[in-house]
């Protein structure tokens, strides 16, 4: 999981780059200066030229800095298109005049964002026995036909076969991006992956760098490429890893058209994505003509108009781009999920039902049942003396270096020949394998720590490893063990349930809008990598796979960017709200044994943890938010109505309610999207909480037909206070359900 892969340098990253000074002084640091939108829609062309707005804002910025060459000098990024604003280096003296200025809606450091990585068609419906039925929306909406899907990550391996473009015909005309070429590689587009751009004024301002893959749209670390073939990548047949998991690779929409947008980097061995790359990379894929736009990485949760994907995302939504993003990968702590405006479509990580299992034994016969990928195997039945990494320390390492197996902290002579116990933390298991290797060991086991309960992550280690349950491993005491090779299960049970590290709610920012708002399979799951490292992203690892397996909801995410792919094939009118409602009232809470949806504890999972067209400038007024900051932000002459819907009142497909004191009423408006019909309500009440709707039924007669109803919520005599109670609210024609989640916080 990336975003917890090396928490210390994360945490020096985050302070390095997104601090305010504490006192004032003349250091220089990037910072984004934002302006709002320009007065224009996409498809309406353009009301300004490009050249006179960057010549605007160096004579702004002037006027702060004592002349336009010292603007010139400043500004590395001037947004031209839709997004109004620049990116310059600053001091904080600087930074705070300029935040003054009423022709600026906020100045905020150009902080680095993580990336939010650690059999899923088949197993979400779309295929059966790896056949498209013709009732699969894969068929219906012909495998996403010329929708264009962009991907805001770490670029892309062009060379994927899930790239190829057999059978595709022209570019769609609308399209208007490029493809970008560095020196001395020979990158190509082609039918398929028709756009890539790379934007990394923002990384060298706040790092400095003369690396070469700065200079290039490929993918070096591997993410971009698995998000983006998860997403739309074409049938490749033939993936694997290793040899697990063998069968067809494709995303979810197969037939769309793809574009690479590369803003994450290098740093140390970490990779961040720096917000004015990002802001940039939103501006150029309103104009390319993306219809969705996956975005695979985030920070911690922040005012809207201090965050670069919250302020990117809100342009693209406006002109009518799908954006959906992933929740983080803080879990399973509550109140860590990501990406929370409530115009981004926000993604939680659950299982599929494939597992790669494999097996200890220990020498009273006791089997261990775990998870790995490995490219080595032991002799089937041979046994190996087992020793944990504690007692095989090297004289020279600490407690906590041999603990989590760092390379040179255990002894060779303790080692050797043997299988050794490590413990996860600090850093990657692929790091431990290797260690256990230099020092001569034969295998490791890997027991989970307490928090990461029943979910295992299955990885590609570098000698035959088991990763297994906290409870399995809590109960290890053997003189030796042996372990069997890894298989590929399906239909393994329950499926799916709530990945450990997949960030939790509330909503912090606005705990009336539930958030995440949907989960999808983000865990082991097999899709298209880079052959410039290796399946681990270690720098030792030289082995090049096609294929790899990553887990995180940086992987939940694209497969929300591909049904909506497909949705905006089937529907090319619909809206980004209209799309995300379909899929958020459609979605099942239940698993594969038709039970509720449970955490990696195998408890009942909630709202909070798996999710689920409306005004969003209303929302900011709501917010508070003046009429002239909301006015600049939607580049229109909006103003705030005098008497604004609370935010229990957005018209939001989920309900939440995080204050219950007595009885509220919150309101919500459907639109038909279907043929004509009458639906009936069902409720299940959260316990403790009286529910009333009104009306109970709402007929259709017409196509696009709106209608409104009100949600009573009181909460009963003996309502224990202090905690959040769950239910449901469906609409149903008896073919058809809608529903939507009620979480209710009760004070």
């Amino acid at each position: 999981m990336r975003s917890s892969r090396r928490v210390h340098l994360s945490i020096l990253w985050f302070f390095l780059f997104s601090q305010w000074p504490t006192t004032t002084s003349a250091v220089r640091k990037s910072y984004v200066v934002y302006m709002g939108s320009h007065p224009r829609t996409r498809g309406e062309g353009f009301s300004v030229q490009t050249d006179e707005v960057t010549a605007s804002h160096y004579e702004f910025l002037g006027s702060f800095l004592g002349s336009k060459e010292k603007a010139q000098e400043a500004i590395f990024y001037s947004y031209t298109r839709y997004i109004n604003g620049f990116a310059a280096v600053l001091d904080e003296k600087e930074a705070m005049e300029i935040s003054k200025s009423p022709r600026v809606m906020t100045v905020f450091p150009n902080e680095g964002q993580e990336l939010h990585t650690t059999r899923s068609w088949e197993f979400l419906g779309l295929e059966v026995d790896g056949i498209v039925t013709a009732d699969s929306i894969w068929t219906k909406a012909r495998f996403g036909e010329d929708t264009i899907i962009g991907n805001l990550d770490t670029g892309v391996w062009p060379e994927s076969t899930s790239f190829n473009d057999k059978d595709l015909g022209p570019v769609p005309s609308r399209w208007k991006g490029i493809c970008e070429n560095g020196p001395n590689d020979p990158f190509r587009c082609n039918r398929k992956l028709i756009g890539a751009r790379s934007f990394n004024k923002g990384y060298v301002a706040a790092v400095g760098t003369s690396d070469a893959s700065v200079k290039t749209t490929r993918d070096f670390d591997g993410h971009g490429t698995h998000t983006l073939s998860i997403a739309g990548g074409a049938f490749a047949p033939g993936a694997s890893l290793f040899g697990f998991g063998n069968g067809t690779a494709k995303g979810g929409s197969p037939n769309a058209r793809l574009a690479a947008y590369k803003v994450c980097w290098p740093i140390l061995r970490d990779t961040l994505c720096f917000d004015a790359d990002t802001i940039a990379a939103f501006d150029a894929a309103i104009h390319d003509g993306v219809d969705v736009l996956s975005v695979s990485l985030g920070g911690p949760p922040s005012d809207y108009l201090g965050n670069g994907i919250a302020i990117g995302s809100f342009h693209a939504v406006k002109n009518g781009i799908t954006v959906v993003c992933s929740g983080g990968n803080y879990g399973p702590y509550w109140e860590t999920v990501s990406n929370v405006a409530p115009w981004i479509f926000t993604v939680a990580a659950s299982t599929v039902d494939r597992e790669f299992p494999a097996y200890a034994v220990l020498g009273n016969g006791k089997q261990l049942k775990g998870q790995s990928f490995s490219s080595t195997i032991l002799p089937p039945g041979r046994f190996y003396p087992l020793i944990t990494s504690l007692d095989a320390r090297a004289p020279n390492s600490t407690l906590d270096e041999a603990a989590f197996c760092f390379i040179g902290a255990l002894d060779p002579q303790k080692v050797k020949g043997k299988i050794v116990v490590c413990f996860v933390g600090n850093v990657t298991g692929a790091a431990k394998s290797r260690a256990v290797l230099l020092a001569g060991g034969v295998g490791m086991l890997l027991p989970n720590i307490p928090n990461q309960g029943n979910n295992v992550i299955a990885q590609a280690f570098v000698l035959p490893p088991l990763a297994f349950p906290f409870e399995t491993g809590a109960s290890l005491r053997s003189p030796v063990a042996s372990i069997r090779p890894p298989t590929t299960a399906l239909g393994t049970k329950p499926a799916p349930f709530m990945a450990y590290f997949s960030s939790r709610g509330p909503n912090v920012i606005n705990p009336e809008i539930l958030k995440p708002d949907i989960t999808a399979p983000g865990v082991s799951i097999l899709a298209a990598f880079t052959e410039a490292a290796g399946p681990s992203n270690e720098p030792f690892d030289t082995r090049t796979v096609p294929f790899n397996s990553l887990s995180g909801t940086s992987m939940s995410c694209p497969h929300i960017s591909g049904v909506a792919g497909l949705l905006k094939t089937l529907h090319p009118d619909w809206s980004p709200a209209a799309i995300k409602s379909a899929i958020m009232t459609t979605a099942t809470t239940e698993d594969n044994q038709r039970n509720p949806i449970l955490d990696s504890f195998f408890f009942n999972a909630t709202p909070f943890s798996y999710g689920a067209g409306h005004d969003y400038l209303d929302f900011l007024c709501v917010m508070g938010y003046s009429t002239s900051q909301v006015a600049a932000f939607s580049g229109t002459s909006f103003s705030c109505p005098l008497n604004p819907r609370r935010p229990l009142d957005l018209n939001y497909p989920s309900i939440t309610v995080p204050r219950l004191s007595g009885r509220t009423t919150v309101w919500r408006k459907v639109k038909n999207v279907g043929t004509p019909g009458k639906y009936a309500v069902h409720v299940n009440a959260p316990p403790g909480i009286s529910v009333t709707v009104d009306p109970v039924s709402i007929e259709f007669t017409d196509y696009g037909q709106e209608e409104s109803f009100n949600v009573t919520l009181e909460a009963n005599v003996g309502a224990v206070a202090g905690e959040y109670v769950y239910g449901r609210l469906t609409w149903s024609d008896m073919i058809h359900n809608v529903t939507s989640p009620l979480v209710i916080g009760i004070v």
